[in-house]
């Protein structure tokens, strides 16, 4: 597979990464340990070299599957894991929590969970409004000089928290929500990144699952599966968005690919310092996304997804209110 390289920075991956995330939490029951190895190894014989994974998810379950499954590569391959919570009595409630003490409990925990000497890549997972951000980027300045960490990310951060961290410690990405589906990092966001040569980690691609067309007008889920609170899998909104998959499948059949590859192939043709997470459980859906490197899409293909977008109307909410206040600070 290609690689890229994360803004200006020295992180090189490929071109598509893996978010782990799914196998051990946010989409029901966690994948069987050994189902869940096999599949991130399968995706390292493929040529995925970024894996993508958080102390929350579980919490701390899907550290332990992703460092038993790289152990036996982990000079081959790039890990991104994420601080920023403590967690309530019974492990579900999320606590903010970015003070420096805290940052550094979290990464001596995430080390020995993902069986390693150094994060190739630490994310804030979500920015703390009671600590400085100057704070958290010095502590991760701290753990860099320590040889604990090799790059310092954010996630869904806002573009003067962006700012004020990168003045403090170079920021190598950003991982945000962005998809056909989703766009608002273009507003803001990406013409900022840019300016400061940041590179973008873009999680949900196929918004959460939205976009492959695998998620029928009247699908229902789980209590354990997160999109069961999110406002756009409502009835209402998912029989009012068919009018995006449709779209998805038309350009699909005349590029002689699956909605996902589209997807995944439009996302990477934004700039060459993005880099899409899509995650799976199934490993014929692992093969599918990563054939999303291969799809080329032109100028002309751009323009007119861009100009078919803009007649389609999204509805729904990305985000529960409870969880909006998290994003975009």
């Amino acid at each position: 597979m290609q690689k890229r390289k994360l803004g200006n920075s020295a992180l090189e991956v490929s071109a598509l990464g893996l978010g782990c995330m799914g196998l051990s939490y946010g989409y029901g029951p966690a994948t069987d340990t050994k189902q869940a190895v096999s599949l991130i190894r399968t995706a390292v014989e493929r040529g995925v070299t970024f894996f993508d994974t958080a102390e929350v998810y579980g919490p701390y379950l899907n550290e332990h599957v992703v460092g038993q499954a790289l152990a036996p590569v982990r000079e081959q391959v790039v890990i991104a894991t994420k601080f920023g919570f403590t967690f309530g009595s019974d492990n579900k409630q999320q606590i903010l929590n970015s003070r420096p003490e805290h940052i550094r409990l979290a990464v001596e925990g995430s080390l020995r969970r993902l069986k390693t000497d150094f994060i190739d890549l630490l994310y804030q997972h979500r920015v703390d409004p009671d600590v400085p951000i100057e704070d958290v980027a010095g502590m991760v300045k701290e753990l860099i000089w320590e040889g604990k960490v090799k790059h310092f990310g954010l996630s869904e951060a806002g573009v003067q928290t962006i700012r004020r961290a990168h003045a403090v410690q170079p920021v190598t990405a950003l991982q945000s929500e962005y998809s056909l589906w989703w766009r608002e990092p273009e507003q803001e966001i990406l013409p900022t990144l840019a300016e400061l040569g940041i590179g973008f980690v873009p999680f949900s691609p196929l918004g959460k699952g939205f976009l492959t067309g695998a998620v029928s007008a009247d699908a229902s889920f789980g209590s354990d599966d997160f999109r069961s609170i999110v406002p756009r899998f409502s009835q209402e909104a998912l029989q009012a968005n068919q009018d995006l998959v449709i779209l998805v499948r038309q350009i699909a059949a005349q590029k002689s690919a699956t909605p996902a590859q589209i997807a995944l192939a439009w996302l990477l043709a934004q700039a060459n310092w993005i880099v899409p997470i899509p995650g799976t459980t199934k490993l014929h859906r692992l093969e599918e996304n990563l054939g999303g490197a291969n799809i080329t899409l032109t100028e002309a293909d751009l323009l007119a997804i861009d100009s078919a977008l803009s007649q389609i109307r999204i509805l729904g909410d990305r985000y529960p209110e409870s969880l909006k206040a998290r994003v975009g600070r």
